[in-house]
């Protein structure tokens, strides 16, 4: 059974979870997570629906772990406009990212794609995870949509996440993170993709042996 058919809503939501009836998401206690979200054109609204009811019956954690396995390996072949693989769009989309880092939450590791955007984080007990991303996503909408000369949804609805188990999932995932360039062919390094965590994490490592500011 999903999450959205089980019968226990209210202590669900009690609990930190909520949906609005496309992936369910957890908003409890402020421990890490990793999120993924897309744009809207990446992957069609009815593959999703039709990955639901193929796995329509299976408990809501493992439901929710399988799609998005498939998302991440449908949003790696690159569909669609792929806006993020204009130079100005990213850095705009990563900056957004880093700004509230330390305000809002704190991020340990990203990736900007040219279809979607990875991120590691642990968000601040005072705010709510979908209210960084409903601010996040508006506002980086609004400028992707200036610079690129276009109009319309920019972002999908929705994003999905997944609260991290222990230590050894967390470094698991900060390398999944990183390495996402590398496994979509974009470069030969983590190192390489400018728009990362890991590129950071080099420049940072570089400066340090220098002395030099980063």
């Amino acid at each position: 059974m999903g999450l959205f058919e089980d019968v226990h809503q209210e202590e669900l939501r009690a609990a930190g979870w909520h949906s609005r009836g496309y992936l369910p998401h957890f908003d409890g206690l402020a421990k890490p997570q990793s999120v993924t979200t897309h744009l809207a054109d990446s992957i069609p609204k009815k593959v999703i629906e039709k990955w639901k009811h193929d796995l329509k019956g299976l408990p809501y954690e493992q439901e929710r772990i399988l799609v998005q396995r498939r998302i991440e390996k449908y949003l790696d072949l690159g569909y669609g406009s792929a806006s993020l693989k204009q130079v100005a769009v990213a850095t705009m989309v990563q900056d957004s990212l880093l700004k509230f880092d330390g305000s809002r939450y704190q991020l340990f590791a990203w990736v900007v794609m040219p279809n979607h955007v990875h991120l590691l984080m642990t968000r601040f007990e005072d705010i709510r995870l979908e209210d960084i991303f409903h601010s996040f996503k508006s506002y980086t909408a609004h400028e992707a949509n200036k610079i690129l000369h276009r109009s319309g949804q920019f972002w999908m609805e929705e994003y999905f996440d997944r609260h991290i188990r222990n230590e050894k999932h967390f470094a698991a995932t900060v390398r999944y993170i990183e390495q996402n360039p590398v496994r979509a062919k974009l470069c030969k390094k983590a190192s390489d993709w400018p728009f990362s965590s890991a590129w950071f994490k080099a420049k940072l490592k570089a400066s340090d042996s220098t002395g030099e500011e980063p």
